[in-house]
């Protein structure tokens, strides 16, 4: 019993906890956790880090892609912290327990289960409870300043213990979990709701900048998440923590290949041992299953899941998943874990990019596709640092666009000075591509060459008249690079829909005029297709299919086009000739 005066003071913290936080809790029960002999080098830098008391940093930061592990390592190294008598605190934020997701219970509950350690910090704590009950209802510095250093720094004045032996490590996974608190007075719209949590996260950081790492305390502060903007924040070069702070980036800096195999190998061995059948599966089955899953421990988690179900024959659960394919109209779902986390994350980043009034006009999800589609080679759709003259876009839309979405992606710099979009899962770039699992988030690839078309038609009747091309591009201006892309890629047109009236307003402006001025200058084809003369053969091609397309609804202005498009025809066929007459004087 608390032999201070400060009873009802700690009577009222323990009503503020949340005791589903706790590592060891009854909502941690099947919590995930690392294998003994998986994520081995990640759990003995976390744990070297943490059991030394004297390391120049206080607060390490793990930050990594949805689905990469974090919470497994969280729970691995809070069981061992406490195995070896060194966890002072530990919190799990989860968004879907609403007694664990928002901050307001944070830091009453680490100070609960610091106060455990020793009575006579407990009694501080307490005291100061008693003393002010409404310092709950106050700031997170402020709770962290009464409720533990404050009693910290006491326990350490009163050289009654000594300090060196006080369990140390405090641990908060999922911060990016953190939700603000609920507001029953008005209804947010999510994207405001998105901003509350991301301002009550780095509310977090900062207190615990200012009161945990600010003053002479002996803990050692891990804190686990997904690299969301109020993290990503603290920890960039004008943050406030990239020199107090170790950084471990779990998705860039260990590859859980080699341990997404052993898992997969154990637990298909143990089903193996339940049903009688060691051989049910293959090595080639795991392989496959591993390569699927881009590295991310999520994947073969929930490949494992759906596989072990049991009420259903597991070599027919795992021939679902290696033969899934969308389009077999199957009513399987072997990946709807997954599908509800992307789906999570791009409503939450396509809110908040519509919510800025300056994008009014853009469609986030069509101009992500275009980036993804590049990025994933779909189409070599034109050179990167192109698309942003090409679609009259802003040169750190990029930037913009893939804000909220830094758990599944990440930007690498593909030239000087331009940015590529490069995903952590594989399996993200399938959910994109397959409308039965992205649903209401697919974009079609009708939809993203009907953009394109109707930008490159835009972007050539906007160019000036130009004097004839240089020989080599190196020696042409943006513009002009920008007016040769617009041109090469109106093959996009084939597969546009619903664009007859932009083709008719192109023709009747003199679109095809222009291109044809343009292509009957001195060595204008061959500046434009590089002397690629497949490359031009296609393309027009492609534009003759279109002009018998719209003969059928518009056929004045299908005549028009034709006319041009069969001169080009006539040309490149010449020239075609001309190249295969060389060929066979060469060997002659």
């Amino acid at each position: 019993m608390l032999w201070c005066y400060g009873l009802a003071g700690w009577k009222l913290l323990r009503e503020r906890t949340a005791p589903n936080a706790l590592y060891n809790s009854s909502a941690q029960y099947d919590a995930p956790k690392c294998d003994e002999d998986t994520r081995v080098e990640v759990t003995r830098e976390l744990m070297e880090w943490i059991e030394d008391r004297d390391g120049p940093q206080c607060l390490l930061c793990m930050t990594g892609a949805a689905g990469s592990g974090k919470s497994a390592l969280q729970q691995t190294v809070a069981e061992r912290c406490a195995k070896g008598n060194i966890l002072g605190a530990a919190y799990f934020i989860s968004a879907g327990d609403p007694s664990r997701n928002t901050a307001s219970t944070i830091i009453p509950t680490i100070a609960y289960q610091l106060g455990l350690k020793h009575p006579i910090l407990q009694c501080s704590i307490a005291g100061a409870v008693k003393h002010d009950p409404l310092i709950f209802s106050q700031s997170l510095e402020t709770q962290m300043d009464v409720l533990v250093v404050r009693p910290f720094e006491s326990l350490q004045r009163s050289e009654e213990y000594d300090i060196s032996t006080f369990p140390h490590a405090i641990l908060i996974d999922g911060l990016d979990e953190c939700q603000g608190e609920p507001d029953t007075t008005t209804d947010l719209r999510r994207v405001e709701l998105k901003y509350r949590a991301e301002d009550r996260q780095a509310e977090l950081l900062s207190a615990i900048k200012n009161s945990l790492l600010n003053n002479d305390l002996p803990f050692r502060i891990f804190i686990a998440s997904r690299p969301e903007l109020p993290i990503r924040t603290a920890l960039g070069p004008t943050g406030s923590l990239p020199r107090l702070a170790y950084h471990i980036q779990l998705s860039d800096q260990y590859d859980a290949t080699e341990d997404m195999r052993r898992y997969l190998r154990r637990r298909f061995q143990d089903i193996g041992l339940r049903i009688g059948q060691p051989d049910w599966f293959t090595e080639g089955n795991i392989e496959t299953l591993v390569q699927a899953g881009s590295g991310q421990f999520v994947y073969v988690a929930t490949v494992f899941k759906y596989v072990s179900e049991r009420r259903a024959l597991p070599a027919h659960r795992l021939k679902t998943v290696l033969n899934w394919t969308p389009d077999q109209g199957q009513v399987t779902k072997p990946f709807e874990a997954l599908d509800i986390l992307y789906t999570s994350i791009l409503l939450n980043a396509k809110e908040a990019y519509e919510a800025v009034d300056t994008h009014s006009g853009h469609d986030f999800l069509l101009l992500l596709k275009v980036f993804h589609m590049k990025a994933t080679g779909a189409f070599d759709l034109f050179h990167h640092h192109h698309i942003y003259e090409l679609l009259n876009l802003e040169n750190n839309l990029l930037d913009v666009l893939a804000l909220d979405l830094h758990s599944l992606v990440y930007l690498e710099e593909d030239e000087p000075g331009t940015m590529e979009l490069n995903m952590y899962h594989k399996s993200f770039s399938d959910f994109m591509y397959e409308e039965s699992r992205a649903k209401d988030l697919f974009v079609p690839y009708s939809r993203i060459y009907t953009h394109i078309a109707k930008c490159c038609t835009q972007r050539i009747l906007e160019s000036p008249e130009l004097h004839p091309l240089p020989d080599k591009r190196k020696g042409m201006s943006v513009s002009e690079k920008c007016l040769i892309t617009a041109i090469t890629e109106l093959d996009c047109l084939k597969w546009a829909v619903a664009i007859d009236d932009e083709i008719v307003d192109f023709t009747h402006k003199g679109g095809w005029h222009k291109i044809d001025m343009i292509l009957s200058k001195p060595s204008g084809f061959g500046n434009i297709f590089s002397n690629d003369w497949d490359w031009a053969s296609i393309w027009v091609n492609s534009l003759v299919d279109t002009a018998d397309d719209l003969e059928e609804r518009r056929s004045e202005a299908a005549a028009i086009m034709s006319k041009h498009v069969e001169k080009w025809e006539h040309f490149i066929e010449e020239k075609k000739r001309e190249e295969e007459d060389k060929i066979r004087c060469r060997f002659n």
